[in-house]
């Protein structure tokens, strides 16, 4: 799968913040050595492209571990995944109480918190876990840590944008192609639309309009994120789909169609190559990419050594084309 999809992400982005809910989670220094190592032998050389790679945490995670391979320039951030609340997260946290010594340690030297921001319970609706998320989770977890720099990640609902609007420069908030585009209608159009199902799901159209003022708004809180998740097809197509869109091989041009859409051609800019980049410390890449208005036709599959996958907008035709 590593050898299908790499080259997607490399040939539209320089560098891409790399999730670690692997099989075994990407937990130690070490892993994420090896994972990285894995991505870059992937990636055709001529994309120049750099893997940030994150830490899974877990209730027993070792502080010092994870603040020494962020000292060594291996992690760029930690990911926390609430158990059970999406692929792979079986391993996730289940109570961030477990993880104050990490938390303490990650605001001491600086290091991000990356969030994926849903509750677990059964008894929360799933189109609400976000915004219950925010009130149960988030926001105490930001009283108690003032100081710690924390990403909200696909953010879905109206009530995450308003609370990233209104909090200090140390929260921002990632939005991806697909929630821009799509509501909750998506995934039962006509019958049961496993490709548009992902985690978290999408919401009513006064959600998605909400993150598309956000997006374009020209905010340093918000940036680029795409949760790009790539599922067989047949994995998909199941009794028990897994949950994820395959957004990257045409994740900018999906992204620029919104923002031409919204008439916010200037603020592209800053959501797709500034603002992540300052959040996290980063310097800014240098060179360009240019785009023009003859289209692109996004197949239907995408299929390689046994492999099929259905990218996002399979099908559809996008107004622009990625040039170089």
């Amino acid at each position: 799968m590593l050898d299908v999809v790499a080259d997607s992400t490399a040939r539209q982005f320089r560098r891409a913040i790399v999730m670690p809910n692997l099989v075994p989670p990407v937990t130690s220094t070490a892993m994420a050595v090896a994972y990285r190592d894995r991505i870059v032998a992937g990636v055709a050389a001529d994309h120049h492209f750099t893997p940030l790679m994150t830490c899974y945490l877990v209730d027993d995670a070792d502080p010092d571990g994870i603040v020494e391979g962020y000292e060594a320039g291996v992690f760029a951030a930690c990911k926390l995944y609430p158990a059970h609340a999406t692929t792979n997260s079986a391993h996730g946290v289940t109570d961030v109480r477990r993880i104050r010594p990490v938390l303490e340690a990650m605001q001491r030297v600086g290091m991000p918190l990356l969030v994926h921001g849903e509750v677990t319970e059964r008894d929360v609706d799933i189109f609400d876990r976000e915004a219950v998320f925010i009130d149960r989770v988030l926001d105490p977890l930001r009283r108690d840590f003032p100081a710690l720099r924390i990403v909200l990640e696909h953010i879905t609902t109206r009530q995450a944008v308003d609370y990233v609007a209104a909090a200090d420069d140390r929260l921002a908030a990632t939005i991806t192609p697909h929630h821009l585009h799509i509501n909750r209608n998506a995934m039962f159009d006509g019958g049961i639309r496993p490709h548009a199902y992902c985690l978290p799901v999408a919401k009513r159209e006064e959600h998605r309009l909400a993150l598309r003022r956000a997006a374009t708004s020209g905010s340093a809180k918000f940036f680029l994120g795409t949760d790009s998740a790539p599922h067989m097809i047949e994995r998909k197509e199941s009794d028990c789909g897994c949950a994820g869109v395959f957004n990257a091989p045409y994740a900018l041009e999906s992204y620029l169609q919104v923002f031409d859409e919204e008439g916010a051609l200037d603020r592209f800019e800053g959501f797709a190559a500034e603002h992540g980049a300052r959040f996290y410390g980063l310097p800014l890449n240098e060179g360009t990419v240019t785009f023009d208005r003859s289209g692109t036709d996004v197949p239907a599959t995408i299929e390689h050594d046994g492999i099929t996958l259905v990218p996002f907008h399979a099908g559809q035709r996008l107004d622009w084309r990625l040039m170089s």
